[in-house]
């Protein structure tokens, strides 16, 4: 009886993988956020190009650049500060010095909660598309190219 439902899911190409949820920002990654980022990224954060300005003014105050919706979030992974998430949140692994991100510690208490909050992220990034690039080359870190910024998701 085993054999004959396997058989059957495999002629019919049904796979785990097609049964995985996908992962998307409102079900996903904005509860994850509210609970781990937003005290510095919130709404009472600057807007990017404000934080840009004044930095170390914004530093001080611990508020980062603000990224409470979708689409500012999104321009943190994708365009126009491309890879930045990925760069801040990396635990190192993906890093050519293997150093983890500044906001890596911020997704847990324990290693373990960190691993499975980081792992979350990048599911939302897309299989293959956790990269450290950049929009343009500076210093060690390569421009992204366009076969990596296809990969990206990000699913609202």
């Amino acid at each position: 009886m085993l054999r004959a439902i396997l058989a059957l899911f495999l002629v019919a190409g049904v796979s785990a993988a097609s049964w995985a949820e996908d992962i998307t920002y409102r079900k996903h990654i904005k509860p994850l956020w509210e609970q781990k980022c937003s005290v510095c990224h919130g709404v009472g954060s600057p807007y990017a190009g404000d934080f840009d300005e004044n930095k170390k003014k914004f530093e001080a105050q611990l508020k980062g650049p603000r990224m409470d919706t979708y689409g500012e979030l999104v321009a943190f992974v994708g365009w126009p500060d491309t890879g930045a998430v990925m760069r801040r949140l990396d635990d190192g692994k993906s890093a050519a010095g293997g150093k983890p991100g500044n906001m890596y510690e911020r997704l847990g208490a324990t290693e373990e909660e960190r691993q499975k909050n980081l792992n979350l992220f990048k599911e939302w990034v897309g299989k293959d598309a956790w990269n450290l690039n950049r929009w343009e080359a500076r210093g060690k870190v390569p421009a992204i190219t366009k076969e990596q910024m296809d990969k990206i998701k990000v699913k609202y």
